[in-house]
Formats: C-alpha cells, structure tokens, sequence
C-alpha cells in the first residue's frame, strides 16, 4: 500500500531531478533537491489538514482534489502565481515577466545596471501583501478551530476555555480583525500599512465566503473544524469543498514559494522543487493519512496540525516586518506535529491498557 501511495511520487522526484540536471547541471539538481525536502517539511501540516477535509468529500471529490488540485497546486500555485504577482506588481505583460525570471541580472544583483528591479527583488517587495492575505486566511481556520468545543482536547488547560470563550458569537472574526489592526500598526512598513489591512481584509473575507458557501449545503451537524463539515460531499457542496482546499493550498503555499528565492530564483527549478516533488508528495501524504485512518486513530494530529497553523499565521503576519528563517517556519510545524503524533500514541496505550484491566475485572467477575 505504501509503495502505491508513494511510488508515482518517488517517479516524478526522479523525473524532476534528472529535468533539473540537464536543464541546470549538478548546482540545479542540488537545488531542485533542497526545494522538494523544503517544501515537505513545510506543508506536512497542510497534509493533515487536507486530510481532514478530503474525509468528508466523496469518493468523486477526492480524485477531483488528488488530480486536478494537484495540477493547480504544481503550475498554479509554483509557477504562475509568483509570476502573477510580478504581472501585477510591475505591469509588466506575462511573457515579459516570465523572461525577467529566466535572465536575472548579474551575480544575482537586486537590480539591473539601469536600475530596473529583478524578478526576486519585485516578488519580494509584494511580501506584505502576500503574508497578510495568507496570515489572516491561516489565523481564521486555527481560531475556528480552537474556539469549538469538542469531545477530544488535545492542550485541554488552554483547548477547554478557549472553547468556552468561542460561545461568543464571531469571537474568531473579531480576534483576527483586531490581530490585523496591530499588525499594520505595529508591524508594517508606514507605506505598507494599507496595503496589509487591505490584504489581510481580503484573506478574512475569502475564508469567510468560502465557509459560508460551505454552510449553505450543509447536510449534517458535525464538529467543525475549518470549513463547515460535510458527511462525504457530493455536487455543490463538494466543490466548496474543493475551493476550500485549493484556497488552503495557496495560503501554505506563501511562505514556500516566497521562501524559494532565498535559494534561487530561477521559476523552473523552484517549480520542479517545490512544485512537482515537494506538491507530489504532499498529495500521496494526504492520500496516506486518509487510506490508513490514520487521524482517527492518533487523534491529536489535527489537533497539531492545527496548531501549526496557528504559528504559521503568526509567523507569516510577523514576516511583514521582521525576516524569519524558512527553517524555523517548517520546524516549528514539525515540532507541533511531532508533539501531537507521540501524546497520541501514549493515549492510545494508556486506552489500550485500561481496557484490559477492565476485560480483567469482568473475567474475574464472571469467574
């Protein structure tokens, strides 16, 4: 099962890799290697997180989402979008900004001899507006989550009041609003500082249109635990489904994409990095998560994953002033995932041995 789940991806890591040697030599194979292993320890949380919802969708749905999103997630999110940004930012038409990717000025500079901005310098200039869009977006789904009651709590000192605080009505969409204000107050660049309300209001509304959407074919009362839950989705409601993870995929995607260019900045090689191996084998992740029931069975890994999410909002809204190694962002999910899947094994041991204390008791009983 495992090799099924994993082999295409091990196939186009290969691919991707053998593309890059020629295209680039052996610099560009390590490159393209060190983006995939990036990318990977970046989005594990967003494979949990993915997981999670892929369990309500039909069976349709999910090849949907394993297909069609993965070719979005790969060409869309990796390649066209930083080249969006450039189109948008730098009004430069789609054939020009794809040639000033290809040709960066000399020794890497942040600019060319006339003094025109390069293709890094351009997509790093729109980080502000990238991180608060994608922040606010991240920081909705951790606070609708922790803000639900639920039977299983994982950090139960902090879940349990937050859950009861979350009896509020819309107390999520008023802590973000008010994190948005301080973080263009206090974070953000004078010149920036609409800019990142403006971006940040859009990542709100996004998520929130998106769950509302959700909502409208809501077909059982489920916990919730980012969009509104849907038992196995199907039509309508599959699709916002579906929308709901590609909008996802976007918003982790930010810091991954942003964070490439600190290793190159070359759209080819960061596509078949981050794109092609680091997206693939976050698909068969996602995929191995579901098949196995593996978060039904160590039940605080969305809990984790959540939590992830969580540090990742903060650290993508704190990146609008303060440069933040990538290396934190993708250990700090690790941490949290790691933490979630080891208290979730001692839980289930300690389950196991009070049922067979309790199998014990009622032998000795009948006996």
């Amino acid at each position: 099962m495992v090799l099924r789940i994993f082999g295409l991806s091990g196939v186009v890591t290969v691919v991707s890799l053998v593309v890059a040697l020629l295209y680039g030599g052996p610099t560009a194979l390590v490159l393209c290697a060190i983006l995939g292993i990036l990318e990977v320890s970046l989005s594990f949380d967003n494979a949990v997180i993915n997981a999670t919802v892929l369990e309500r969708m039909s069976e349709f749905w999910q090849k949907i989402f394993l297909t069609v999103g993965v070719v979005i997630a790969v060409f869309g999110m990796r390649l066209v979008f930083p080249l969006a940004i450039v189109w948008i930012t730098a009004g430069l038409n789609p054939v020009e900004a794809f040639d000033l990717a290809l040709n960066p000025p000399a020794d890497d500079a942040a600019y060319f001899p006339d003094g025109s901005a390069s293709y890094e310098t351009l997509l790093t200039d729109a980080h502000p507006q990238i991180a608060a869009f994608g922040g606010m977006f991240l920081a909705l789904l951790f606070l609708n989550f922790i803000f639900e009651e639920r039977e299983i709590t994982w950090l139960s000192w902090l879940e349990k009041p937050l859950a009861k605080a979350g009896k509020l009505d819309m107390l999520s969409v008023v802590v973000a609003g008010v994190g948005l204000l301080l973080v263009a107050e206090l974070i953000a660049a004078d010149d920036k500082r609409a800019t990142v309300l403006v971006s940040g209001l859009l990542g709100i509304i996004t998520y929130i249109a998106v769950d509302g959407l959700g909502s409208m074919f809501h077909t059982d009362d489920l916990e919730s635990g980012g969009p509104s839950e849907l038992a196995k989705a199907t039509g309508k409601a599959g699709f916002f489904l579906f929308l709901y993870l590609e909008v996802l995929d976007a918003s982790f995607s930010f810091d991954g994409v942003i964070g490439a260019f600190a290793i190159t900045s070359d759209p080819i090689i960061i596509a078949l990095g981050l794109g092609l191996i680091g997206a693939m084998f976050v698909r068969s992740i996602t995929v191995f998560l579901v098949r196995k029931g593996t978060l039904s069975e160590y039940v605080y890994l969305e809990h984790g994953a959540h939590w992830a999410i969580g540090a990742l909002a903060v650290i993508l809204l704190v990146s609008i002033g303060v440069h933040i190694n990538e290396i934190i962002t993708g250990l700090v999910g690790v941490a949290f995932i790691g933490a979630a899947f080891l208290t979730s094994i001692i839980r289930n041991r300690r389950e196991g041995d009070a049922d067979e204390v309790e199998n014990e008791r009622s032998v000795t009983s009948v006996g």
